[in-house]
């Protein structure tokens, strides 16, 4: 397009160079050349502005459209690497959630053979006819149970409340 527009330009001038050429006097003095140079000088002059004019806006336009795919990429960018941050973080809340019931799955391993142990001692005592110390330890070790129980009783509704929370959490997609 932008070539259709200088072409006709040029083609302007030669036409009315030509004109003025076949309208000036056969014989051509000094007078004649410089009446004839001058309006081609000012046509000339009024065509490179023409032709000025017609590359700053294109030049312009060509910007504008650089910009608009710049920010284009960069609001992609912007919306690729918060959907990554999300996948990230919760895929650190599952390994977090993961290594955590495994950790909770050992410590409840060692406390249920600490209790069974306190809990022979005491079936121990109280088969040894040592009524009082047996008795004594088996409600120790009963009432250390309950306590732990309660507490994972506690830790557990507040990993739900976690849990719930996070399912919140809503994820930027774009097509």
């Amino acid at each position: 397009m932008q070539l259709l527009k200088f072409l006709l330009g040029i083609i302007l001038v030669q036409l009315i160079t030509v004109v003025l050429v076949m309208l000036s006097p056969s014989e051509l003095d000094s007078t004649g050349v410089i009446r004839l140079s001058i309006p081609l000088f000012f046509i000339a002059l009024m065509v490179a502005f023409w032709f000025a004019s017609l590359s700053a806006h294109h030049r312009k336009d060509e910007v504008e459209k650089v910009k608009s795919s710049f920010a284009q990429e960069r609001e992609k960018l912007k919306v690729n690497a918060e959907r990554a941050k999300t996948r990230v973080v919760k895929q650190a809340q599952k390994d977090i959630a993961k290594e955590a019931k495994v950790t909770h799955a050992k410590a409840n391993f060692k406390v249920g053979a600490a209790f069974a142990g306190v809990l022979g001692v005491g079936a121990l005592f109280v088969f040894a006819q040592m009524m009082t110390a047996g008795l004594l330890t088996i409600a120790a070790a009963g009432g250390a149970m309950g306590g732990y129980y309660w507490r994972g009783k506690r830790v557990t509704n507040s990993n739900q409340l976690l849990e719930n929370s996070s399912k919140n959490i809503k994820v930027i997609e774009s097509k």
